[in-house]
């Protein structure tokens, strides 16, 4: 069962509320925390990006000469890319929810649940600061993805 959405003047009483949970000190530390995994991850895009997507196993052997590979060494080369792929839209994905958590730490929403607007434990915010759900929320929405 979907949670119903505040009105706006419920959540300015819920923002006003969760301003209290946290001082400015937990707040620095959280904001530093996510500055910190952005700026690695940005990292790790930019190596997936320069290492990863622009090379093949053409160019990683010295081969540059007009003659086709090997079906093999072709079918390594776009699993290659395809991994590769798939590694940075995850990364890409991570750096939108810390971005998002950035934002929310500026607007007073930075560690209430998106689904049910009610408080994300301190503790799993330790452990993901870019939470966007409190665990049971987290564990309602995987249910409701499982097929059936």
């Amino acid at each position: 069962m979907e949670p119903r959405t505040p009105s706006k003047e419920e959540m300015e009483k819920i923002v006003a509320k969760n301003r209290q949970r946290f001082d400015k000190k937990e707040l620095e530390f959280f904001r530093k925390l996510l500055m910190t995994l952005r700026s690695k991850i940005s990292g790790d895009i930019q190596h997936l990006e320069k290492d990863g997507l622009n090379t093949s196993q053409r160019d990683a052997s010295g081969d540059l000469s007009g003659y086709s590979l090997h079906m093999a060494d072709m079918a390594t080369d776009n699993f290659d890319r395809e991994l590769t792929l798939g590694l940075a839209s995850s990364e890409q994905n991570l750096l939108n929810l810390i971005d998002t958590a950035l934002h929310k730490i500026d607007d007073g929403t930075f560690g209430l649940c998106e689904r049910t607007y009610k408080p994300i434990s301190k503790k799993r915010l330790m452990a993901m600061p870019y939470a966007r759900l409190s665990i049971e929320a987290q564990s309602e929405e995987e249910k409701d993805r499982r097929p059936s």
